[in-house]
Formats: structure tokens, sequence, C-alpha cells
């Protein structure tokens, strides 16, 4: 049987079909209009076995941002799909994973109206370092991009919606063919918005600062985690909308996200941040990051959901 990146098998509407099966017809709404809704989930090797990273808060965006599509997903309640997510693991024999659970809009009729049926589908691959393993202990370049994050009212950032992240792609896009790691995006009032695919925490002197969800950012998991070990390690903390050129005279700065992680910027449009390598404060939460998923440290927050050996073994 084919394996895509060590998974043999996707969940699909309530069952595990082969990776190469897992299809959709032409027809389908999502693929046209965008209708979908998406999470990415990590799950992390631990001495205790494969554990999933806030498993519960990823399935509940996910529901969230079908109910902001205006397409609910009623065949499944959120335990069900925390559950097949564990299944998806241990079927696949994965102890160390990235997760996508899709959701998707299926209709008969290719028109803007969306009252078909909604499917859904957790998929599970090795994938890692999102920005490389040298930009995790280096950092990483990226640049401003030219593309501006949408203003609230024209799209819902709140929502990881399939559709919205063309905006996303082109300033990747943009970046890459500039010779850069990653972009950084403003909203439409040109103030700080967030990476391509991760919020932003900017430090200057003792503050750490990151944008407010208010400048047309996604309310980050990993932002989350972060803001919470940002205050268990004793830092300061503030969200304030920040301006351009605070980027480039800030002391240190870091990108978020369940792909990215924690991963420090080194510069912005080829300028230096701060000794143009990863900072103090970044490493120190950075390590905390990592010794908590990895299971190095007490799951103080209980963030974890393990699966136990034998599954993750198939037996």
């Amino acid at each position: 049987m084919p394996v895509q990146n060590g998974s043999e098998y996707v969940w699909m509407n309530g069952e595990f079909v082969a990776w190469d099966d897992a299809t959709v017809h032409v027809s389908t709404h999502a693929l046209h209009y965008g209708t979908s809704v998406f999470e990415g989930t990590r799950c992390y090797e631990t001495p205790q076995g494969p554990a999933i990273f806030r498993l519960e808060d990823h399935t509940r965006r996910l529901f969230n941002s079908a109910k902001i599509a205006r397409m609910p997903i009623t065949d499944y309640d959120e335990e069900g799909i925390n559950q097949a997510t564990i299944d998806t693991i241990a079927r696949n024999n994965m102890r160390s994973s990235y997760l996508r659970p899709i959701a998707w809009k299926d209709t008969n009729a290719l028109g803007l109206a969306t009252e078909g049926e909604t499917h859904i589908a957790i998929m599970t691959w090795e994938w890692g370092a999102y920005l490389g393993e040298e930009g995790l202990s280096k950092g990483i370049d990226a640049a401003v991009s030219s593309w501006r994050r949408p203003a609230h009212g024209t799209y819902t950032p709140l929502g990881k919606i399939g559709g919205q992240y063309v905006n996303n792609i082109y300033a990747s896009l943009e970046a890459k063919r500039n010779g850069y790691i990653e972009a950084i995006a403003l909203d439409v009032n040109g103030l700080v918005s967030e990476g391509a695919g991760e919020n932003l925490f900017c430090i200057m002197g003792d503050t750490i600062y990151t944008p407010p969800l208010s400048a047309s950012v996604l309310g980050g998991i990993t932002r989350a985690t972060v803001i919470q070990l940002i205050d268990d390690l004793g830092f300061k903390l503030q969200e304030s909308n920040l301006t351009r050129e605070i980027l480039y005279i800030c002391d240190e700065l870091f990108m978020t996200g369940t792909a990215a992680e924690v991963t420090p910027v080194r510069s912005i449009d080829r300028v230096a941040i701060g000794s143009g390598s990863r900072g103090p404060i970044t490493k120190a939460i950075q390590d905390e990051f990592f010794a908590i998923v990895k299971g190095e440290k007490e799951d103080r927050h209980n963030w974890l959901t393990h699966v136990s050996v034998s599954e993750a073994a198939g037996d």
C-alpha cells in the first residue's frame, strides 16, 4: 500500500481509507469556492509515547470555523473528532506527526449557495520544522509583504477557512521568490498583522508585544500557549498595535504556529533584528515550549493528549 510521508490511512467520514483512495469529486463545492475549514495539529514523541498538543482546543476551533463559514458539522461532535484524531495516529503507527483535520462542503449544484453536505477527514503525516531546523536555532530571514491582510468585514480572520488562505499564499510566494523564508503581512491600516502562517511576538527591552486579534490575525493556539508561557516565566506581555518600523528596531522577534512552533526571526527586509541571531528571551520561551510538548517537563497546563503505546503500535 502506498505510504505518504509515513501515513497509510486517512480517516474519512467515519471510516479509514487508503491514502490514495481519500479523494473527492471534481464537482465538490469546496474545490470551486474554497468552502472548507481546517486545522493544523501536532503530535510529539515523548518518553510516555505519542502525545497530541492541545487536541481539544484545535477541534473546538475547527467547529467554530465551520460555524463562522455557515457549514456546521452535524454528523460528529467534538468528542468524536478528538477520538478519531487519536485513532488516526494509532492506525498509522506514528510517533511524531502533523495532523490535518478538514471539513468541506459538497453539493450537486455549483452555485454560491452552500446547502450541501459537510464532509470531514483527518490526515496525518511526518513533517519536521516548517521553517527549517536551522531556523529554530539561528532564526529566519523574513520580508514585509506587499500583500495586505483583508479588513474585518471583508473576511473572517478568526476562522481557518480554506478560501481565505489565498491571501496567505500570495504573501508566502512573494517572499520565497525574493529569497526570504517567510512573509510578514500588514493590515489595511499599515499596522503589523502576522506572518503568512504564523503569529508574531516582538521584544523591546523587558516587554514582549504581540498584535491584538483586531489586527486581522488568527487567534493562534500556539500564540495562546506562548502567552501563557510568558506569564509562567515572569516576562511582561502587552497586546498592542505595532508599526512596521518597530520590526526593524526591536531587540528580538519570533513567530509562533502549529507548523512553525516557536521560530526566531533574525532579519526583516535584510535588516538585522537585534544581534541578528536568536535572542535570550526567545530561547527561554522556545526551550520551555519544547520541554513541555516533548514530555521533558511536567505538562502543568494539561496540554497533551497521550496515545497509548499499544494503540500506536496497532495492538
